[in-house]
């Protein structure tokens, strides 16, 4: 695997050898073995040298993946509609979370308020300095007139009011990794491998309540009792992130757009190695460890969970449908329509990125947008035709 791709500069790859260092040595001082979870939070966000801590490329051409703000203004403008009836119920402010290289913000901005409904407030809450400084760029360059709106937040505020979006957010919250093996749950950890610098996969009996929610997410799905090994993964930190924002938000909408399935789906028969994915120069593969601290490392979200966390904060469902559907009833065609199409390229280049964002093939279907709420009507124009909320268990 690691030879099939592209070598690091070598200050990327020395920044890189610092992390498997420290990875190592928190193994070492665990007794040779940490949770996957303990791994994956290191490897992203382990301060000046995880990969969102660090400072390298991770989004566009020159980055590891794209995301669907990269791809078109459309995609914002879609979700501008979106927050646009909302703040007819609500506070017009917005908090975003991972907003990228601030591609969505700008093009929120400037949507609401060709619309008449600029935002008093946009809060961006990020962890990497380095993409702060980026949204800060393509603020500066695109929503000029917008800037002094907004806030780059350090903590989670008390209190939330308005419009809460994360786009890409939850599939990269450390997860925790099972084996199941008929009626036995193993915890799927790392451990050394090889040389000081190598790391693998460890198992070892999971503690008594791992081990009863793995039992209790493979019951809703599948009996798998008398099974082969099945290995998949555990959002703790993405449940308990959706409980915690949920529970600080006095009244608004919290709309969430993300890769993964309801439980049913996730935890197929079929899907018996997980959804464990790691994104390196535009390449997709399973290995977590090539090169600790320069790929990202994500899973796929169960999209039941998130809904029993987020009732637990006493938020209700507004709505969960794929990426497709949630474009085309905020008007992503109509939008396409307007386009001038005097520059051929560029017209192209849109019709393109709008295959991409509602082709079930590539992002339409895979991808799943869910609304929850707190003091709104269930009216979200975004989930008008075909909310599949039924699903979610």
């Amino acid at each position: 695997m690691a030879e099939a791709l592209p070598a690091p500069d070598e200050r990327a790859a020395e920044t890189s050898r610092a992390l498997a260092q420290r990875i190592g040595a928190a193994i070492d001082a665990a007794g040779g073995w940490i949770g996957f979870d303990c791994y994956m939070e290191m490897a992203l966000y382990e301060p000046g040298l995880g990969y969102y801590a660090a400072g390298s490329r991770k989004l566009g051409a020159a980055g590891d993946f794209v995301t669907a703000p990269e791809l078109t203004p459309l995609f914002g403008e879609c979700l501008a509609a979106q927050c646009a009836q909302w703040f007819d119920q609500c506070v017009p402010e917005v908090l975003e979370f991972g907003a990228g290289s601030g591609a969505l913000a700008a093009r929120l901005l400037a949507a609401l308020a060709a619309a008449g409904a600029a935002p008093r407030r946009y809060a961006i809450l990020e962890l990497s300095g380095e993409l702060r400084e980026r949204q800060r760029r393509t603020l500066a360059e695109q929503v000029p007139a917008l800037l002094d709106r907004v806030d780059w937040l350090d903590v989670l505020p008390q209190r939330i009011e308005g419009v809460v979006l994360a786009n890409e957010v939850l599939d990269a919250m450390p997860v925790r990794l099972f084996a199941a093996r008929g009626g036995e749950v193993l915890e799927r950890g790392v451990g050394r491998a090889g040389d000081a610098a190598q790391f693998a996969f460890a198992d070892r009996p999971a503690d008594a309540a791992f081990a009863q929610r793995v039992r209790e997410a493979l019951e809703d799905a599948w009996d798998a009792a008398g099974e082969g090994e099945y290995v998949s993964e555990i959002g703790e930190q993405a449940q308990a992130w959706v409980e915690t924002v949920g529970a600080r938000l006095v009244r608004g909408a919290m709309l969430l757009i993300d890769y993964g399935f309801p439980r049913a789906e996730y935890y197929h028969p079929q899907r018996s190695m997980g959804t464990l994915q790691c994104h390196y120069r535009h390449r997709v593969h399973g290995d977590p460890f090539v090169l600790p601290g320069l790929q990202d490392i994500t899973a796929h979200v169960d999209f039941t969970a998130v809904n029993r966390a987020a009732q637990r904060a006493g938020l209700s469902t507004l709505g969960y449908t794929s990426q497709a559907r949630l474009l085309l009833d905020c008007g992503l065609l109509d939008r396409f329509a307007a386009l001038p199409r005097e520059d051929t390229v560029a017209w192209a280049r849109q019709a393109q990125a709008v295959q991409q964002l509602l082709s079930e093939a590539e992002m339409g279907e895979l991808f799943k947008a869910i609304a929850f709420g707190r003091g709104m009507p269930d009216d979200a124009l975004g989930f008008a035709t075909r909310d599949r909320r039924g699903t979610l268990g």
